[in-house]
């Protein structure tokens, strides 16, 4: 596993270290430098990303909401002190523990563990979230293209959808794609 350390004092990223020293098939890499921190984590490609952000002001939580945005990875960070207003800014920009006055060497692999498994889960969430909003907009061409073709040739439903259903076969395509193809070429022909 790649872990990436993000801090800019080297006493608190040891810390984190020590957590970590137990685990065998693990790559530390410290990033403390704030400059260009989106780049060097890509160039790390890490599975998560450790922040730990002592005490932090507005400004500098905000710059770090923004790199967690940016990355695709769990992320835990760790804060000396928060507010309602921060946490729910790290939760919008995708941190996947907020953990807030917990820097302790032996806290450091739970907290990741669940940091992962959280990250997971969201993920999971994510992607059936897009599987279903596809599977609608899908399912919106299919009923627009049948009342295209109920309307033009006179077809009953079954009939509209029988029609999608050989074309598809005969094409070697999905009917969602000949639906497009159907509702596209009505559009061309000046329908709406």
């Amino acid at each position: 596993m790649r872990i990436a350390i993000v801090d800019e004092r080297a006493s608190r990223a040891a810390v984190i270290g020590e957590g970590l020293a137990a685990l065998d098939d693990c790559e530390l890499f410290v990033v403390s430098e704030r400059r260009g921190l989106v780049a060097r984590i890509a160039e790390i490609d890490p599975d998560i990303v450790l922040m730990d952000l002592g005490n932090p002001s507005r400004d500098v939580l905000e710059e770090y909401f923004a790199v967690s945005r940016a990355l695709d990875r769990p992320i835990a960070m760790f804060v000396d002190e928060s507010d309602d207003e921060a946490i729910a800014a790290s939760i919008d920009a995708g941190v996947s523990s907020y953990v807030v006055d917990g820097l302790a060497s032996h806290r450091i692999r739970p907290i990741l563990d669940l940091a992962v498994r959280r990250f997971n889960a969201f993920a999971r969430l994510q992607s059936d979230l897009a599987a279903a909003q596809n599977k609608l907009a899908e399912r919106e061409s299919v009923d627009r293209a049948k009342r295209i073709l109920m309307d033009s040739r006179g077809l009953a439903e079954p009939q509209a959808y029988a029609e999608l259903r050989k074309a598809a076969m005969n094409e070697g395509k999905r009917i969602a794609e000949i639906a497009e193809a159907v509702v596209t070429a009505h559009k061309l022909m000046g329908g709406s």
